[in-house]
């Protein structure tokens, strides 16, 4: 099976600094992945690169064989750090936004989440915490048949009571052909449901495993090996 994600010598620059440094990477199908690193290591970059709202200045990217652009729209999920949805916009509005916009969207598997996490769809976006923003944000996106999932910090503003169902979210909404890049500060959090983990400095990856083996050779947890390596 050919891969879901291949990354061939990229390098991004921005003014003054360079992101990322001739990275490679390759990712298989049916795979929870952690994108890991410090702030400012190229994470949120890459996965812009990946969801083609950024383009490369060097090297090639590859999703399920076609370069970042229109096509690869309905490969990938991509779920940035900050809110992008219109305060004015009720939820419900959004999703039939979402199921517009998007062929793959499934409407029926969001509302049910929706009524897992007690939000109301007659609510507007403005009155809701910067928490349950995110919340509906996720929920958006894992209600699309996509190939590629890339999330970034898809726990980060939630409250440590919900980030159990958001993991199961993750877990239970995804093809199994599918694959999930998760970019995180909580590990300890999110290390249970992971396959891989990539780990990111100063725009170069510097570890890219999977977590059985990252067990078995050095003994330890991810969060654990991680604070080690980026000395937190």
């Amino acid at each position: 099976m050919n891969p879901i994600l291949t990354c061939q010598d990229i390098t991004k620059r921005y003014t003054g600094f360079t992101a990322l440094f001739n990275v490679d990477l390759t990712l298989e199908r049916g795979r929870i992945i952690g994108l890991l690193g410090p702030n400012g290591s190229g994470k949120t970059t890459l996965l812009k690169l990946i969801s083609g709202l950024l383009v490369p200045d060097m090297g090639k990217i590859e999703v399920c064989g076609v370069e970042p652009g229109i096509a690869t729209k309905k490969r990938v999920s991509y779920l940035p750090e900050k809110t992008y949805l219109a305060d004015w916009m009720r939820v419900d509005q959004v999703m039939d936004f979402f199921q517009d916009f998007y062929q793959d969207f499934d409407k029926e598997r969001a509302y049910g989440m929706l009524t897992d996490l007690h939000i109301d769809p007659k609510q507007k976006l403005k009155t809701m915490s910067k928490g349950t923003k995110e919340k509906v944000q996720l929920i958006l996106v894992m209600s699309r048949e996509a190939d590629l999932y890339c999330l970034d910090e898809p726990i980060g503003g939630v409250d440590p009571a919900s980030r159990d169902y958001i993991l199961n979210t993750i877990l239970s909404n995804y093809r199994e052909k599918s694959t999930i890049l998760i970019s995180t500060h909580l590990i300890s959090d999110i290390e249970k449901i992971l396959d891989e983990v990539v780990f990111l400095k100063d725009g170069n990856i510097t570890l890219h495993s999977s977590v059985d083996d990252i067990r078995l050779k050095e003994g330890k947890s991810i969060d654990s090996l991680f604070r080690e390596v980026f000395k937190c």
